[in-house]
């Protein structure tokens, strides 16, 4: 059995109950809109996001989900759908999940148009049952993920950044909406904010251990979902990067510098600015943050009484940092 059917087991009848509820709560009276949707449900991801909600409603409060966790399952899957269908557009992106993306398929305006549509599904599932407790939760989380985005554009364009704003970067653009996740896993079943915002916490530093880990791919060969050095091309500043710009010298710096700013279309000197990262402890430095983040998350989960969804949520935590791609 591999890693995913272990940390889905304690929760198999309620991601199969969620998977037919997820593709109801999409439906549209628009033809092209379904063909759409339906494009994009058989070809969906492993599904962490809605797994997050299950797990921490049932280990909060020894085994129970309702309809709240259901739609707040929903509800976070539509918005993370809406997201790559929108990141696509921005990226330019023709592929996601070695599939052709919305964008690629029937264009750009068509995307944009799917990705609204699927927002504000989300957010009116939450309104028509007056889950405006779940709803707080995940619009703070949508408003993070833009400010991180832009955030992200913004830096990229001076190459100035700050271990800390890097931090920052990456709390809002990824580890929010697994934030979203958890805690709304748990306010779905129970009203204790201190175990909700716990939970919150729990997310925000998977999340952030989530992205390091997806930033390090990008300076390893092992076959992923993205070609190495596209950050670089991107002139997206990662951790590696980070750390290694603000520890060499400034002849070095500036060599770096330029790299990115001027030659990162260059494959040969993408190369070599990977190879300095990794003679100078860049990835050494990140995979040690990343274990960090992933060790205070394991920690929140001590005071939680030992059972399957408890031990399927460590699985998942060291799967986040272990996996593959």
């Amino acid at each position: 059995m591999n890693i995913t059917s272990q940390i889905k087991q304690p929760i198999f009848k309620e991601m199969e109950l969620f998977e037919k509820k997820f593709y109801e709560s999409m439906s549209s009276k628009v033809a092209l809109l379904n063909r759409i949707t339906y494009y994009i449900v058989n070809r969906k991801g492993k599904q962490m996001r809605p797994m997050f909600v299950f797990l921490t409603a049932k280990m909060v409060s020894a085994g129970i989900v309702n309809e709240r966790t259901y739609r707040g399952a929903s509800v976070i899957e539509l918005i993370h759908t809406a997201t790559l269908v929108h990141d696509d557009v921005v990226d330019d992106s023709n592929r996601r999940r070695g599939f052709f993306s919305i964008n690629a398929l029937w264009k750009n305006k068509i995307a944009v148009l799917v990705g609204d549509y699927l927002l504000s599904k989300g957010l009116l599932l939450s309104i028509d049952y007056g889950d405006f407790d779940l709803l707080r939760i995940i619009s703070v989380a949508v408003r993070e993920m833009s400010e991180g985005e832009l955030l992200q554009i913004e830096k990229a364009r001076r190459l100035d950044i700050s271990e800390e704003v890097y931090y920052e970067i990456i709390r809002k653009k990824t580890a929010t909406l697994i934030a979203a996740c958890c805690a709304l896993g748990a306010k779905s079943v129970i009203e204790d904010e201190v175990q909700v915002e716990n939970m919150r916490n729990f997310g925000t530093l998977i999340g952030m251990a989530f992205q390091i880990k997806d930033d390090l791919f990008d300076y390893t060969d092992d076959a992923i979902g993205k070609p190495t050095g596209i950050d670089i091309k991107e002139q997206k500043m990662t951790l590696p990067l980070i750390h290694v710009l603000n520890n060499c010298t400034p002849k070095e710096k500036s060599w770096l510098i330029n790299s990115i700013k001027n030659h990162n279309k260059d494959k040969k000197r993408v190369k070599e600015v990977i190879a300095f990262v990794k003679d100078n402890n860049g990835l050494v430095y990140a995979e040690q943050k990343m274990a960090q983040f992933q060790q205070e998350a394991l920690q929140l989960l001590d005071n939680y009484p030992k059972s399957e969804f408890k031990d399927a949520l460590i699985l998942m935590v060291n799967y986040v940092i272990e996996r593959k791609k």
